[in-house]
Parts: structure tokens; sequence; C-alpha cells
């Protein structure tokens, strides 16, 4: 059975490349056995998003400087094809010490 996790993908302004981040999480992170339920925003609406809460990390395309008690990790690696394993390492990290 899949374990559920939230991630709260942050892109550059729009949602364009949340949503590419968000897509590649959901395929990679299924197949260690995460479901995974993505929320996409723009960095000006993290701090709203998050109020919902339940979120295991914060995929950011563009620099969040505000501290919100949630790990980060730069997905930019989702979009670029360059470094989408330390992206997806990284956030098995983060989601393995939930």
């Amino acid at each position: 059975m899949a374990k559920h996790v939230k991630i709260l993908c942050v892109c550059g302004s729009g949602t364009v490349s949340s949503a590419m981040v968000a897509n590649k999480l959901k395929e990679k992170l299924a197949d260690y056995g995460y479901a995974v339920e993505a929320t996409e925003c723009s960095p000006n609406s993290a701090e709203t998003a998050l109020a919902s809460g339940g979120f295991s990390l914060m995929a950011c395309v563009s620099p969040v400087y505000q501290e919100f008690g949630v790990p980060k990790v730069n997905a930019v690696g989702m979009l670029t094809g360059l470094s989408e394993d330390q992206v997806l390492q990284d956030c098995l990290k983060i989601l393995e010490k939930e």
C-alpha cells in the first residue's frame, strides 16, 4: 500500500513549471511506494497554500526565502532534466524521515 504524502510545488511566477515538477514527482515517487498529492502555487502564494497543513516538503523551482517549517528541495533539475536523480534523492531523504 502506498504511503500518502503532500508536496507543495512552487514555480517561478505562474503555475506551468510547478505543474511539470508535480507530475514528475508523482511519477517518480510512485516507484518508491509514495502516492503524492501535489499542490501547485507561485512563490507569493506559498504561505497561503501551506496554511492547509500536512505538507511533507516544498519542491521549489524559484527560491523561497521565508521559512515555513517545511523542508525545501531545489527542484530545478526536474525542469532541466540535468539533475532529476538528485532532486528525487533529496525528496526521498526527507520523506523517509517521516
